[in-house]
Parts: C-alpha cells; sequence; structure tokens
C-alpha cells in the first residue's frame, strides 16, 4: 500500500462519541468482528476508528481485515483490488504466503488485509480454514479487526462471528430498527458469537450537544 491511496479519508460520518477502545476490556480478546444488521450502517467507520485506537493504545500490532464484498469497500478504496488478501488465505486450493496478502503503510498506524480475489471463488468460508489463519495471526498481532458485511447481506458473517473472540453490533441512528437490531443479535446469539457491545452511529441531535452531555 503506498502513501497516495492510505492517505485518502472516508467521506462518513464518525460514530458517536464512545470510545471504541473501551469495548475491549478482556486481555484474552485477539480478533473482533464488526458487524451490523443491515448494509450502509457505518461497519467500515467503525472498524477504521477501532483499528486506529487500538493502535494507538496497545503495546502490540494490530491488523484491519476487509471481509466485505461491497464495491466501497476498503479494498477497493486503497485501491488494492487486484492484491492477494482474506478471501484467498481461506479459500485458495493453494493459498499465498501470509505476508503477500498484508499491506503497510506509513499513513496508517495498522497493518491492512485486503478482501482478495473473491471473484475466483465461489465456496463459502470454511470454519478450520478461519480457525487456523485466527491462529497464525494471533501469533503476530496484538489485536485483529475485521470489517464484515452485515448479518442479512452474508450468511459468511455468522461463520466470522461464531470463530471470533468478539463482536460489535454496529446500529446506524434513525435508520436501524429496533426490531431488526434484536433479530441480529438472536441470530448472532445462535450462531454462538460471543457479543461485546454496540455502536451507536451516526447520531442525530436535536438540542446541543453539550445538553446531552450533562444529562
Amino acid at each position: 500500500m503506498d502513501g497516495s491511496s492510505s492517505s485518502k479519508s472516508l467521506a462518513v460520518q464518525r460514530p458517536s462519541e464512545n470510545n471504541l477502545a473501551a469495548i475491549v476490556l478482556d486481555q484474552n480478546l485477539k480478533t473482533l468482528l464488526l458487524t451490523a444488521a443491515n448494509s450502509g450502517s457505518g461497519t467500515t467507520t467503525s472498524a477504521l476508528m477501532l483499528a486506529g485506537e487500538l493502535s494507538r493504545s496497545s503495546r502490540g500490532e494490530v491488523l484491519l481485515i476487509d471481509a466485505s464484498l461491497s464495491k466501497t469497500n476498503l479494498t477497493q478504496h486503497f485501491g488494492l483490488g487486484q492484491e492477494r488478501g482474506f478471501l484467498d488465505l481461506v479459500l485458495a486450493e493453494s493459498p499465498p504466503a501470509l505476508e503477500r496478502c498484508i499491506e503497510a503503510s506509513d499513513g496508517l498506524p495498522f497493518h491492512f488485509m485486503p478482501l482478495g480475489h473473491y471473484w475466483q471463488h465461489k465456496a463459502h468460508l470454511a470454519p478450520q480454514a478461519l480457525e487456523a489463519l485466527f491462529a497464525r495471526l494471533g501469533e503476530r498481532y496484538r489485536f485483529v479487526v475485521i470489517d464484515g458485511e452485515a448479518v442479512y447481506a452474508n450468511a459468511d458473517t455468522l461463520a466470522l462471528a461464531a470463530l471470533a473472540d468478539g463482536v460489535v453490533l454496529v446500529v446506524r441512528g434513525e435508520e436501524t430498527r429496533w426490531e431488526v437490531a434484536q433479530a441480529a443479535i438472536q441470530r448472532l446469539t445462535q450462531a454462538n458469537a460471543r457479543i461485546l457491545g454496540s455502536v451507536f452511529n451516526a447520531r442525530r441531535y436535536y438540542m446541543p450537544k453539550w445538553v446531552y452531555d450533562n444529562l
């Protein structure tokens, strides 16, 4: 990843003022999946912020994995659509070397793993391959943050959730219905996911923010 591509910034709103890194209190947590009930909830923004905060607050290295098939995912944003990445490691019959799937840049405080060549693979994510990859990454990184797709957008999200050490649900203010968010939490729970908490994203203030801060 070169400096020019990593200097781009996403034109999206920041999550609410919650300190995302505060959700990671268990020292045994390493692999963290961010997902949502619906697409467009700001999962990518939250994943970027969490990876950045963890990079600044932890002593070990942090890796951000792009596991989103969206056409506007981080892999495309950074111009890495032709690079090997996550899906190649878990789906290819002859996976590439791990080092070939990790990008580093002076412009980012964490390492980045692109999505990979998803158009070459039709199979679903295999739990054994995911578990093996997470174990390898856990030996190298203090935290692995995964930018995942929404629960209802891709069935593979539940496979990721089941094997991640913790899951954070991103909820978009005034767009994600309470019933839909609850149903997503139920599906994650049924998949044996460990839900750490939620991020309330794109909150709208109808009175000055300082009033909310002092309520």
